[in-house]
């Protein structure tokens, strides 16, 4: 659904949210459509969900230039594969001209994998340091969070401190003039 719309997210001026809520709003009739339980998707997280397919996309398309296509287990590789990765000599289709001007290599037909002496290669140092940085990253990212929740609960004691010292002095103030 999100390709279908890839000309309206291309535009330099548009409402990205408004265009995640009309996807969010397709996928929520899909679901109910096709299931008996009320399950709704927000717009966030279909923005969320295309991003994730896509970097697990980009992922196994290195591992398929260095190991082959039968290196790749990702059930969904194919059908995102047949989207964004088809060759520069086949027509071109709106989707595909939108998506390889967002830098996506498309990836010719790969030969099949030549089987090695020793079939459990180590990974290149580029792959440590590949997955090394995103754990990095993803630490940074959690980290970020965690501070941010901490911060917010600061905020909340703190104010319920105020709260408490608040009542506690109007009810002092007011039992000092009672007592008078």
């Amino acid at each position: 659904m999100r390709l279908e719309m890839e000309q309206a997210f291309d535009q330099p001026v548009c409402k990205k949210k408004k265009l995640w809520d009309v996807v969010s709003d397709k996928v929520n009739a899909k679901l109910s459509e096709s299931s008996d339980t009320s399950v709704a998707v927000s717009a966030h997280e279909c923005d969320l969900k295309w991003r994730n397919l896509l970097a697990t996309y980009r992922k196994n398309r290195e591992r398929v230039k260095k190991l082959g296509v039968a290196a790749v287990h990702w059930p969904f590789f194919k059908a995102m594969h047949q989207v964004l990765g088809r060759s520069r000599d086949q027509p071109q289709h709106k989707v595909e001209q939108a998506v390889t001007s967002k830098r996506f290599t498309p990836i010719l037909p790969t030969p099949p994998p030549v089987v090695t002496a020793s079939p459990c290669a180590s990974r290149a140092p580029q792959d440590v340091l590949q997955l090394y940085m995103e754990l990095q990253e993803r630490k940074m990212n959690m980290w970020a969070q965690q501070k941010a929740l901490e911060e917010r609960k600061i905020d909340a004691i703190n104010n319920l401190a105020q709260a408490i010292a608040g009542l506690a002095h109007r009810s002092g103030t007011q039992g000092h003039t009672d007592g008078q």
